[in-house]
């Protein structure tokens, strides 16, 4: 049975339970103002000067490419994110997303080293019947602002927060959960999400402009994100003109990014990542065909059943009607999917079996039904189409050195240690990806 108890164990303990209780803004001076480089609505939050230890520390600037498959590289001819793999540290065959490969639940456990039911975000939106029953508001969706910056909908310690509890600033051009307050803390600097207002190459040189800051308030640690692949994967599918050009286009930024950060002498390193990849849609299928949902709230393809009797009878009619998807009690889902403990995902729990679009209700009558040609959300073990990108270069990873396919959940506390923080337990374990570090995952530094 998921527990709080058991987020707290996995998440750091007091750190974890000073995000779930939420917090307030009292003791946070925040102010939005244009960047003086570049004109972006910077917000700050004050935590003072870094420390000492801090202020020795190398750099880690991380990217998002979301929705860029891992075999988009070659396909398209990448060349700026080929040299980098080249030059440093690359995962030719893919890094393994969390199930769901979707683009929240995987953001969240990049940095939080988590897997979605225990991070908390199972999904891009779901319902938490225990918030509902409190009076809280219990519906989680990206779409939802007030929602999206509710620190008590999450879980775990992100690494901006590690950072800012470590004495170390941070700074976040877009990341999911970067704009609430979790285990206490926000990252020094950031932005709330607006990706079609804040220009592209503008980002880069935020992230420039605050490399350049004195090193007192200089962050170590910066996000940045960019959606256009994703967007083209969804419109046009994976295999589409439209979705290459973003891919060159992105490639390009990525290259430009490069350049700045090498022409600063700093000691950076640069990583580059996604979310999760893309496929072509096949089949949409609607749950309630085949089961009475009028007993259940929905989300998406996510069941809420008001009585045990309720959802052992859906069940009973969803096991084996339809061979697009596998239909589990949620204690029983396969345990690699690690999708089977938080009552936040739903009982049944519904699993697709291929590249079908899975939704318990079809729009109503009179509302367009023409869903995204390309998806994404199954099992990447089952679909490889699934896999995300990974690549990284910089003066603490070993040059030329490949990697296996590995889950992303080791991230969390590889970048942690290339920070120099102390991590708390997680999902993931340094060991997987000590071997691209040059002092091999040791923790003591030169």
């Amino acid at each position: 049975m998921f527990s709080v108890k058991r987020m707290a164990s996995l998440a750091g303990g007091i750190m974890l339970a000073a995000a779930l209780a939420g917090g307030s803004w009292a003791g946070w001076a925040q102010s939005a103002q244009p960047d003086a480089a570049t004109g972006l609505p910077v917000i700050h939050t004050e935590h003072g000067p870094n420390s000492e230890a801090a202020r020795k520390a190398h750099y880690v600037v991380l990217v998002s490419l979301d929705g860029f498959r891992w075999d988009y590289t070659k396909k398209y001819g990448a060349e700026h994110l080929l040299a980098l793999g080249k030059q440093g540290v690359w995962a030719p065959e893919g890094m393994l997303p969390s199930y769901p490969s979707l683009t929240f639940p995987n953001h969240y456990a990049i940095v939080t080293g988590l897997y979605p039911e225990h991070n908390g975000l199972v999904a891009n939106a779901f319902l938490d019947e225990e918030r509902e029953a409190e009076g809280k508001l219990a519906r989680y969706a990206i779409s939802d602002a007030k929602a999206v910056t509710d620190g008590s909908f999450y879980a775990g310690v992100p690494l901006w927060s590690l950072a800012e509890k470590q004495g170390m600033r941070t700074a976040c051009l877009f990341w999911p959960g970067s704009e609430a307050e979790i285990a206490g803390e926000r990252p020094a600097e950031y932005l709330k999400f607006d990706d079609k207002g804040v220009d592209e190459e503008k980002r880069i040189a935020q992230v420039e402009a605050w490399l350049k800051a004195p090193e007192a308030t200089r962050p170590h640690f910066i996000t940045l994100y960019y959606s256009d692949v994703d967007h083209a994967g969804h419109s046009y599918g994976p295999d589409a003109a439209e979705t290459k050009a973003a891919v060159v286009k992105l490639d390009g930024l990525i290259g430009k990014l490069k350049a700045r950060l090498d022409g600063l002498r700093l000691p950076i390193d640069l990583i580059v990542v996604s979310d999760h990849g893309m496929v072509k849609i096949q089949q949409t299928v609607t749950l309630d065909a085949f089961a009475d949902l009028n007993n259940f709230e929905t989300t998406g393809p996510l069941l809420y059943g008001k009585t045990e009797a309720d959802r052992a009878a859906a069940y009973e009619k969803l096991k084996k009607a339809s061979s697009a998807f596998e239909a589990y009690r949620r204690k029983h889902v396969p345990a690699g999917l690690h999708y089977d403990e938080n009552p936040r995902e739903g009982d049944p729990v519904i699993v697709p079996t291929g590249p079908y679009a899975i939704r318990a209700h079809a729009p109503a009558a009179g509302k367009p039904d023409n869903g995204p040609v390309g998806q994404h959300g199954f099992d990447p073990r089952k679909m490889p189409e699934m896999k995300a990108s990974f690549f990284a270069v910089g003066p603490d990873l070993v040059h030329g050195k490949t990697v296996a396919p590995f889950e992303n959940v080791n991230l969390y506390p590889w970048i942690a240690h290339i920070l120099g923080l102390t991590a708390p337990k997680s999902d993931g374990s340094l060991n997987v990806l000590a071997g691209t570090l040059r002092d091999g995952g040791e923790t003591t530094k030169e």
